[in-house]
């Protein structure tokens, strides 16, 4: 549990820096182009022990059940990670969703972070889904604050752009149905998959 702890507070801790005054000063003193490779870096670095110690997490003595959730509530997980996913690819293609969203990657963190909240009942879970969820409401009021618009600044996208969200948001979401849940995490989302 202390890994996801620690990869959380790593992840949660950088993204929290860049709403700070004290980005700007990081950014006189590293440079713009140094800063952001440091930014991902610690990114990365959070990220992949988050999925490491969730990993360890599943199934350990410390990883106790707190709710049984009923079966229905995986299907509304299912449901809302559809969204979640077209969500996130309209993060990085100028369109109108994205214009309607304002900031679509955070919107699809929080359906994420929800979706998984409500078909998981284990303490590792709560602690993820949990931190990323407050985390992704807290960002979204931050950026409404800074007036930020997001990887894309004021490009704007058309119809074709919504559907190639669409198209790519659904293929992610085909990957992880079928071979990317468990490839990533250990968990195969269909049976026999």
């Amino acid at each position: 549990m202390l890994v996801l702890i620690l990869g959380l507070a790593i992840f949660i801790g950088v993204h929290l820096v860049s709403t700070l005054p004290a980005r700007a000063q990081m950014v006189a003193r590293l440079g713009e182009g140094p800063y952001k490779i440091g930014y991902s870096v610690a990114s990365l670095i959070g990220f992949a022990l988050i999925v490491w110690g969730m990993t360890l997490a599943r199934g350990s003595a410390a990883d106790i059940r707190l709710w049984t959730p009923p079966v229905w509530t995986k299907h509304i997980a299912f449901a809302l990670m559809l969204p979640a996913f077209i969500l996130l690819a309209a993060a990085y293609i100028p369109s109108r969703i994205r214009d309607a969203t304002k900031h679509p990657m955070l919107l699809a963190v929080k359906i994420w972070a929800l979706a998984h909240l409500i078909a998981n009942g284990d303490l590792a879970g709560l602690i993820l889904f949990g931190s990323l969820l407050l985390w992704a409401g807290y960002d979204r009021v931050s950026l409404k604050k800074r007036g930020t618009r997001g990887p894309l600044g004021d490009r704007k996208g058309g119809p074709l752009n919504d559907v190639l969200a669409v198209v790519v948001g659904a293929a992610l979401f085909a990957f992880m149905l079928f071979v990317g849940h468990k490839w990533l995490f250990g968990i195969p989302l269909l049976p026999g998959a």
